[in-house]
C-alpha cells in the first residue's frame, strides 16, 4: 500500500460539507497561532465562570468540531454517520475535574449506561473512562505512594475497586471492549495495578479490559514486559492501548520542581521510537495482546500497516484497533476504514460547560505539536482546492 494512502483527502472529508470544511479551516488556523489559544482559552474560561451567555457561539464552532453532542443520543446522528463510512465510535463522557462520591457514581452509573449502549450499538464497540472519573486524585496519588490510608481513605479506596470491578464485569457480560485512560506518574502506578487485577479476573478468554500506555514515558515498553511474564504466568490476555501521551509539560515542571528524573523521553525522536518499539513488541505477541492504537502520526499508522502485511495478519483482526480523536486526523482515520481496518474515533460528549476543559486542553496541546495543526491544515487547503471553495 503507497504511503500516499493518507494523502486522499476526497475520502479523507467526505463526510464534511463545504460549510463543515470551512469551520475546519478556521479553527485549526485559530490553533496553529499560540498566542491566540492563549487569549482565547482565557476568555473562554472566563465567559463560562461568569455565566456570560456564550454557550450557543461554543457549541456552534470548536464544540461541535471536537465533540458528537451534549448527551449519548445527541451523538447518535454522529455516530450512525461514521459508521456508514466504516468508522466506528468510542463514546468519552470528557467531564473532568470531579471530587465527591455523588459524582464519581454518577460518572459510574454514565459510562454502565454506555456499555449498555454499546451493545445494543455495532457502530460503538467499545467504552471508556478515566481512572479519576471513578475516585479522587489525591487518594490515586496517596496509593501510588505506598502511603498508609486513614480508615475514611481506606472505605474511598474500596469504592473506587468496586466501581472499577463493576465496569469491568459489565464489558465482560455485554462483550465490550472498556478503555481505562492513562493519567500523570505520580497516580499511575495505583491504576496499573488495578486495572491489572481487572485483566487477570476478566480477560481470561480474551482482552476486554485495556490500560493506556504512555509511550512518552521511557519505562512503559519495560512496564509490558513485565506485565506479559505475569499475564502468562496467571494466564490471561493482555489488552493495551498505546498513545503518545498527553500531560508532557505538566509531567516535566513537576519532576524539575521536585528534583527528580523526569519520567518523560529526552526527545520528541525519543518518543515516537519508544512508541513504534512498542508497538513491534505487541505484534510480535499478538497471541498473548491485543492493541488499540491510539495515534495521530502516519509514521507509526503505516509501520503498524507494513509489520500486519509481513506477520500475515488479516486487514480486520478484532486484536487490532486504530484509534484518532473526533475533529482530527480524518485522513488517517477514514483512508484506513476505507481498506477495511479496524478504526474508531474517541467522540468526547457532555455538557458544553462540563467539556471545556477538555476542549481547552486539545487546543493547547495542538499548539505544542505545530507539525501536526500544519498538515491539517495542508489536508484542508487540498480538499477547499479540489472542491473549489
Amino acid at each position: 500500500m503507497p504511503s500516499s494512502i493518507f494523502d486522499n483527502t476526497e475520502r479523507a472529508f467526505a463526510l464534511k460539507s463545504d460549510s463543515e470544511l470551512e469551520r475546519a479551516y478556521f479553527l485549526f488556523k485559530m490553533i496553529s497561532k499560540e498566542p491566540l489559544v492563549r487569549i482565547g482559552t482565557a476568555m473562554t474560561k472566563f465567559a463560562l465562570n461568569a455565566n456570560l451567555p456564550v454557550e450557543g457561539l461554543i457549541r456552534s464552532t470548536v464544540f461541535d468540531h471536537f465533540c458528537g453532542g451534549v448527551n449519548e443520543n445527541d451523538c447518535i446522528p454522529v455516530m450512525d454517520k461514521l459508521f456508514q463510512a466504516g468508522v466506528c465510535s468510542v463514546l468519552d463522557y470528557s467531564v473532568e475535574g470531579k471530587e465527591n462520591e455523588e459524582q464519581f457514581d454518577a460518572c459510574l452509573t454514565k459510562v454502565m449506561e454506555l456499555t449498555d449502549f454499546a451493545e445494543e450499538k455495532e457502530a460503538m464497540p467499545i467504552s471508556v473512562f478515566k481512572p479519576t472519573g471513578f475516585g479522587r486524585f489525591a487518594i490515586w496519588q496517596k496509593k501510588t505512594a505506598g502511603e498508609a490510608f486513614t480508615s475514611e481513605e481506606e472505605q474511598e479506596w474500596n469504592k473506587i475497586v468496586d466501581r472499577f470491578d463493576q465496569i469491568c464485569k459489565k464489558a465482560k457480560e455485554t462483550d465490550v471492549a472498556v478503555l481505562i485512560d492513562a493519567e500523570e506518574s505520580w497516580m499511575q502506578d495505583a491504576a496499573d495495578d488495578l486495572v491489572t487485577e481487572m485483566m487477570a479476573k476478566y480477560n481470561k478468554e480474551k482482552a476486554i479490559v485495556f490500560n493506556t500506555l504512555q509511550c512518552y514515558r521511557w519505562d512503559r515498553l519495560e512496564y509490558l514486559k513485565k506485565l506479559h511474564v505475569d499475564a502468562r504466568v496467571k494466564g490471561f490476555k493482555i489488552g493495551v492501548k498505546i498513545v503518545r501521551g498527553a500531560y508532557m509539560e505538566k509531567e516535566n515542571d513537576r519532576a524539575q520542581e521536585m528534583k527528580y528524573p523526569t519520567p518523560i523521553c529526552a526527545s520528541k525522536a525519543d518518543t515516537d521510537q519508544n512508541f513504534d518499539n512498542t508497538l513491534k513488541y505487541i505484534f510480535d505477541n499478538l497471541d498473548d495482546i491485543s492493541v488499540f492504537l491510539g495515534t495521530h502520526n502516519e509514521a507509526s499508522c503505516l509501520l503498524a500497516i507494513d509489520i500486519m502485511k509481513s506477520k500475515g495478519i488479516i486487514i480486520n483482526d478484532k486484536r487490532v484497533w486504530f484509534g484518532q480523536l473526533y475533529g482530527m486526523s480524518d485522513h488517517i482515520s477514514f483512508n484506513l476504514a476505507s481498506e477495511g481496518y479496524n478504526v474508531a474515533k474517541y467522540m468526547p460528549f457532555g455538557p458544553v460547560k462540563d467539556v471545556m476543559p477538555y476542549l481547552i486542553r486539545r487546543a493547547e496541546e495542538n499548539t505544542s505539536v505545530a507539525g501536526q495543526t500544519n498538515r491539517e491544515l495542508e489536508l484542508i487547503k487540498s480538499e477547499r482546492k479540489r472542491r473549489k471553495i
